[in-house]
């Protein structure tokens, strides 16, 4: 089939089904080369890992006639720059929790975000769990000392310090930023604390970090259904949240209960991810439970040995750059999220109603 006589109009007319709108309508269309024996285009999708690209990347070529077309992702990341309360320039805050703990919830969020990071997004990560914060031993940066304090002069001209998040360099180049617990209290001492001081752990993480801009800010939170959850959805403009949960029958009740709080609290949830997925533990409970509840399946991220053994190494930055099954869930997983974010983005905002007690 020839061109169409405009072939720049025939791709912005292309249909993104994951939002409903055409290209054009998404602003996603960068450049049109197009010519007979091969065009290229430009696409700029509102998330990174867009889970339908192979689809639309089909029908951009129908729309330019059949022909050999190129198609080069740059995504543009949307969001609803969550951060302003806290003093942060973030697009996307995305928490991650569980309704009890040993799920895997933390290496389910150090999977987003370096599946994030790995894409080429601006990605920071907080380690929140204050009491078992165990980020740092994953990417192998649990001994490296407090992190470093710099001096900032803020709007009244005043001096303060801030705190450098920790650099994780992850194979390929790519790098995300991580605060934790674990960098300021000793190894294998306790953090015997009360809720108030948790919850003032968690806001100097946010606030008082030289974060800068970024595209993803990934919060592990403390299992269960408790006091941080409550104080980022007072101070934060949350993305959303996603639940993590084994498939046993055990797992997912407790599961259910941490779907009740984010919707409680007027998170959006964006779905479930089933860890440890396979023979030991079973598959498919927490998609039939999803099902139940009314929310997105995520992922399903199989119980491997390569996931255990390279937590245990603290060499969890090279999960994805090892490629398997593994890695293959935690792309998946992460652009499933991603595009539930910036669906959320492009809603209209909701004021919060929420009065707690």
């Amino acid at each position: 089939m020839p061109l169409p006589p405009d072939p720049v109009a025939a791709v912005r007319a292309v249909v993104d089904p994951a939002f409903g709108k055409s290209l054009g309508e998404l602003n996603a269309v960068g450049s049109v080369a197009a010519a007979e024996d091969g065009s290229t285009v430009t696409l700029h999708p509102p998330c990174v890992l867009h889970p339908l690209r192979a689809g639309i990347e089909e029908k951009v070529t129908a729309a330019l006639g059949g022909g050999p077309v190129t198609v080069q992702w740059e995504p543009r990341v949307i969001g609803k720059n969550a951060g302003g309360r806290l003093g942060l320039s973030v697009k996307n805050v995305l928490a991650v929790g569980s309704g009890k703990g040993g799920v895997g919830k933390s290496t389910v969020a150090a999977g987003l975000a370096l599946a994030y990071a790995e894409a080429g997004a601006k990605v920071g990560l907080v380690d929140a769990d204050i009491h078992g914060p165990s980020l740092p031993h994953l990417f192998g940066v649990s001994k490296n000392g407090p992190p470093e304090m710099i001096e900032r002069r803020g709007p009244d001209g005043k001096v303060v310090p801030r705190i450098l998040p920790v650099k994780v360099d992850l194979p390929g180049g790519a790098s995300l930023s991580l605060m934790s617990a674990a960098f300021v209290i000793p190894e294998r001492s306790a953090a015997v604390l009360r809720g108030p001081m948790t919850q003032k752990y968690v806001l100097s993480f946010l606030q008082q970090a030289e974060w800068g801009e970024l595209d993803y800010l990934v919060i592990d939170l403390p299992p269960g259904t408790g006091d941080v959850a409550l104080t980022l959805a007072q101070n934060a403009a949350l993305g959303g949240a996603v639940v993590v949960c084994t498939p046993q029958k055990v797992a997912l009740l407790d599961a259910v209960k941490a779907v009740a709080m984010y919707r409680q609290l007027e998170i959006p949830v964006l779905g479930m991810v089933e860890n440890m997925s396979g023979d030991l533990f079973g598959r498919g409970g927490a998609r039939d439970e999803a099902t139940a509840l009314g929310v997105p399946t995520l992922g399903e991220v199989p119980a491997l040995g390569a996931v255990r053994e390279s937590g245990d190494a603290g060499t969890f930055a090279n999960i994805l750059s090892d490629g398997g099954e593994a890695a293959d869930a935690f792309r998946s997983t992460a652009g499933k999220a991603a595009l539930e974010l910036a669906r959320g983005a492009l809603e209209k905002a909701r004021t919060p109603t929420l009065e707690v007690l």
